[in-house]
């Protein structure tokens, strides 16, 4: 069980059998994990909740995230109802941006301004949720969706379990951090953040998006993400982390995030490594420095210690192994060590 009684989240794997994902869930339910997430990167992060809401009875289930631009927001409101019925009411939506190119060159949906856009699904997921069960929607036009309801008043879909279905937004940066925390029910930092950036950047960007909607810092749960890498061999640690921290500097939408940070030269040599070789062959060129701001590394005690002062400003925390280029026991083994390090 947990041992400090705080509020961590695991995971509930992808692209495995029903069965398999069930077992993990459960057993992490048992271990007294407070939530569990899904991710949508090689899967949708619906499924597999759905296998991980039939074993579990307690731990809250949320899309870690769903892809707001990739899905009509109507199809996202009704996966969300569904997931909220079969979990009793344990669901939590959680959307996010990613990156530009998956949007529009892997799903070819638009993603235009991710702020803009953001509020705008939020808009018509809520709507749909709160109203869709009563036949009385007939139209929504904004920049982005364009939705004529008025079909619903013969297909209105059953009545929610919850008209307040709770929402959650993903963010890298302080724009959407704020937007995060003046429209929706939880901010959810993205683990690649480092320690001071969760610590001292953020906050602000909270209280910002709390003031513009008019609510308290109780009205919004905060989730910080951290990549942990907990190892008695220390070096090993810090080599592991490398190609984690190169697969997200690689990305040419993140070089803002890392040049706040001191490293825009090393994001660009890993973008350019990225593009015409792939981001596993340029990982050795991540500096110890980098690799241990964007990833926590060290002994289990170091780890531990490192992280203790997000807590000050985090409501729960999910802890993620280093996971890119690495081989699935060496996953496994950062795995067990933060089970054993913060749960058992």
């Amino acid at each position: 069980m947990v041992k400090d009684k705080r509020r961590y989240w695991g995971f509930v794997p992808a692209n495995a059998p029903a069965s398999v994902a069930a077992a993990q869930a459960k057993m992490q339910e048992d271990m007294g994990l407070d939530g569990l997430m899904a991710a949508q990167l090689h899967s949708t992060p619906f499924i597999p909740l759905a296998a991980a809401a039939v074993s579990t009875t307690r731990v809250r289930l949320l899309t870690g995230i769903a892809f707001a631009f990739a899905r009509s927001p109507f199809e996202t409101a009704l996966s969300a109802m569904d997931m909220d019925r079969m979990s009793d009411g344990r669901f939590i939506l959680g959307l996010g941006c990613s990156v530009r190119a998956l949007s529009e060159e892997i799903y070819g949906m638009s993603y235009g301004k991710p702020l803009d856009h953001m509020r705008e699904v939020v808009e018509i997921v809520r709507m749909v949720i709160e109203k869709a069960h009563t036949g009385e929607l007939e139209a929504y036009a904004g920049e982005y969706h364009k939705h004529d309801f008025s079909m619903l008043k013969w297909l209105a879909p059953p009545p929610p379990l919850r008209t307040d279905l709770p929402i959650w937004i993903a963010a890298l940066r302080q724009p959407l951090v704020s937007l995060a925390a003046e429209i929706s029910d939880g901010v959810m930092g993205h683990p690649i953040w480092s320690i001071p950036w969760a610590t001292k950047t953020i906050p602000g960007a909270i209280e910002r998006g709390l003031k513009r909607g008019g609510k308290q810092r109780d009205e919004v749960e905060f989730q910080v993400g951290l990549y942990v890498a907990a190892s008695n061999d220390r070096a090993d640690a810090v080599n592991d982390a490398r190609s984690t921290v190169a697969f997200y500097a690689g990305a040419a939408q993140y070089e803002e995030y890392f040049a706040a940070h001191g490293f825009r030269d090393e994001a660009r040599v890993l973008q350019e490594g990225a593009r015409t070789g792939g981001y596993a062959n340029v990982a050795h060129t991540v500096p110890d420095e980098m690799a241990e701001t964007f990833v926590v590394c060290g002994t289990p005690d170091e780890v531990r210690k490192k992280i203790e002062p997000v807590w000050e400003v985090a409501d729960s925390l999910l802890l993620v192994p280093p996971t890119y280029a690495l081989p699935t026991e060496k996953v496994m083994s950062y795995v067990g060590a933060i089970a054993n390090t913060f749960y058992t």
